[in-house]
């Protein structure tokens, strides 16, 4: 039997499983042929529920959240975006849930082709980052690694990038490494710091390294303190990357998303990845049915969007909620 999956303790006093996207119980599979029925299950699973009158449809809804923790912050509320901790226990997947978020209800929605997309997200933006990373440690064997996550709540992109690389290119990680997470939240930073804890320790996946998570509190609409942060980090000749999974490039204003990419490109980042929220007509349709404020850009507004900081998009991985994309410098 394998080891149980390793865990850390959230601010509100639960122990949750910490996302490994190098195990299989974690991993979703996307080959071909893996991603292509997903993607027919998201949409086959969107028409289907397009076809509920909508009265019907909120009773469903409604009825749901009574019977599921996770579906919950979805379905209650009036928040206009969706918290780091709520967006991470829908990424565990249904077979990785403890309680109190493992009813029937709560394994049903887990298991769920959206929910399994966002499980991808994470994935994708962590490995464009691990991929693009590998070759920059490689030239700068001394150098420090410093990773930057806007709005990352637990910064679960960023633990993933480092458990991808330590698996692939472990001797490149034997340097001081920094996870800085700026966001105004607490608690995803709360869960983050224990799980990166939990993974240094002995036995652990990451055991053996020097990394340290480093939070704060950090208003998008105000990137001075990033640029400041960026200006210690050249001081120090450290190797820069930054990321921001289901944050800055899916709720950001445009003006915010070009404030900050410029504060990257001024502090000399070479590498930036990130989820864009897809513009393609069913994800509109769900975002319009949702209270959530995401801005729909699609690559073809966000593209000209980082340009205009001095970014180009060199890779994407285009899903059905998302396109990852990987930044670099024109």
């Amino acid at each position: 039997m394998p080891n149980a999956p390793i865990q850390a303790l959230t601010r509100d006093g639960h122990y949750l499983p910490v996302i490994n996207v190098t195990d299989s119980r974690f991993a979703v599979p996307d080959d071909p042929d893996s991603l292509r029925k997903l993607l027919d299950a998201a949409r086959e699973e969107e028409r289907r529920n397009r076809r509920i009158p909508k009265f019907i449809m909120r009773w469903l809804l409604k009825s749901a959240a009574k019977h599921s923790l996770l579906l919950q912050p979805l379905l209650a509320g009036n928040a206009t975006f969706l918290d780091g901790m709520s967006t991470y226990l829908m990424k565990l997947g249904a077979d990785n849930l403890v309680p109190p978020y493992d009813s029937p209800m709560d394994r049903r929605a887990a298991a769920s082709p959206n929910l399994t997309l966002l499980r991808l997200r994470t994935q994708q933006v962590a490995r464009l980052i691990a991929d693009a990373v590998a070759a920059e440690l490689a030239q700068a064997a001394a150098a420090p690694l410093h990773l930057i996550n806007i709005a990352g709540g637990p910064a679960i992109d960023s633990l993933n990038t480092l458990l991808i690389l330590n698996r692939a290119h472990g001797d490149l990680l034997r340097r001081k490494i920094v996870v800085h997470v700026l966001d105004l939240d607490e608690a995803g930073p709360f869960f983050g710091n224990n799980a990166l804890a939990a993974l240094i320790k002995d036995g652990a996946p990451l055991a053996g390294l020097d990394v340290d998570f480093e939070h704060r509190r950090y208003d998008w609409h105000e990137p001075a303190p990033l640029g400041a942060l960026l200006r210690e980090l050249g001081a120090a000749d450290a190797i820069v990357a930054a990321s921001s999974e289901g944050g800055l490039f899916e709720y950001g204003s445009d003006a915010a998303v070009l404030a900050n990419l410029e504060a990257l490109r001024a502090g000399d980042v070479k590498l930036v990845a990130g989820s864009v929220t897809s513009s393609n007509e069913t994800h509109r349709r769900q975002i319009t049915a949702s209270r959530f404020k995401l801005v729909p850009r699609g690559l073809e507004r966000f593209a000209p969007l980082a340009a205009r900081a001095g970014y180009r998009i060199a890779q994407a991985e285009t899903v059905l909620l998302s396109d990852q994309v990987l930044l670099r410098p024109l």
